[in-house]
């Protein structure tokens, strides 16, 4: 039953979803789920099976069909302002943005002469920059990419400027950095902590940063994950945070407090909003992908 769905823990929560939705299998018998991206244009959903080394597509009433097979590890997309692909690969250790003619650009694959880690989460800014969170999942095991030693002294949140091409490391303070948003009017960064997936010590937090241009400054703890830890992050048009987490989504208003729960029967890796109004969630976790309506309205 769909109100079971539903874990209310703040009135203001029964704004953001519809409780006689229920939730939606679109997409099964992946082995981690990861990435989704919405393009509306093409009416699609693309989204990552990491181990499987292939990014699927969805379009609705046609099901799952493949997009790109090897995909180099490929972990998180987005959609860039002139709705181009740009994906943060795993294998290649780079973020590569996929042109109109199929033709693969790559956007950033080493900084201060050094490769890069394994890019994992990716946002572009209204101005066209690129930033992208850079821990180490992609290379600690064959599973999600190829076992190598770090080669960069952090484990950074990077901006490529768009003009000159220029990275630079905004963040540098996390165990392992991961989802990423910008808040509707992009003047907050909200970016997941999810050190605890190997280190019990860290914290399963958000920490939110002051934006100033191509630097931030801040980073206090935005709100802390009670089951899990936090992957993928998104923002409404209301300023709520909506996040993945152990036993599904949590919502959280622009003040960090968590106002309810959309149970999800596996680990969730990652969110977006997608359909014609921005008005269906989709959800990757672990081997499936899902689909819930909401009443909240995505952040393009």
């Amino acid at each position: 039953m769909a109100e079971h769905l539903y874990d209310i823990r703040d009135p203001r929560f029964l704004d953001c979803v519809v409780t006689s939705a229920g939730l939606e299998e679109i997409a099964d018998n992946c082995r981690w789920t990861e990435g989704p991206v919405w393009f509306a244009e093409h009416n699609l959903l693309l989204f990552s099976d990491i181990p499987n080394e292939r990014i699927l597509r969805w379009l609705p009433g046609q099901g799952v069909s493949a997009f790109r097979a090897p995909s180099n590890f490929a972990n998180g997309h987005t959609r860039d302002r002139q709705g181009r692909l740009v994906s943060c690969e795993h294998g290649t250790r780079r973020v590569t943005r996929t042109e109109p003619d199929g033709s693969v650009t790559v956007l950033a694959d080493s900084f201060e002469g050094k490769r890069l880690n394994s890019p994992n989460d990716v946002v572009v800014k209204s101005d066209g920059s690129v930033w992208f969170s850079d821990p180490t999942y992609g290379i600690l095991s064959d599973y999600e990419g190829f076992r190598a030693e770090p080669e960069q002294a952090a484990r950074n949140v990077f901006r490529l400027d768009p003009q000159s091409g220029q990275l630079s490391a905004v963040i540098s303070d996390f165990t392992q950095p991961n989802g990423l948003c910008f808040s509707p009017d992009e003047s907050r960064l909200y970016v997941a902590e999810s050190g605890g997936s190997h280190d019990a010590t860290v914290p399963s937090v958000i920490r939110v940063f002051d934006v100033h241009g191509d630097t931030v400054s801040g980073g206090s703890v935005f709100c802390t994950l009670d089951s899990g830890i936090p992957d993928g992050i998104r923002c409404d048009t209301n300023g709520n945070v909506w996040s993945s987490a152990g036993d599904g989504v949590h919502v959280f208003s622009p003040q960090g407090e968590l106002l309810g729960k959309i149970r999800v029967p596996q680990r969730v890796s990652n969110l977006t909003f997608g359909g014609p109004r921005r008005n269906r969630l989709f959800i990757t976790a672990t081997s499936s992908v899902y689909l819930v309506y909401v009443a909240a309205t995505g952040c393009r």
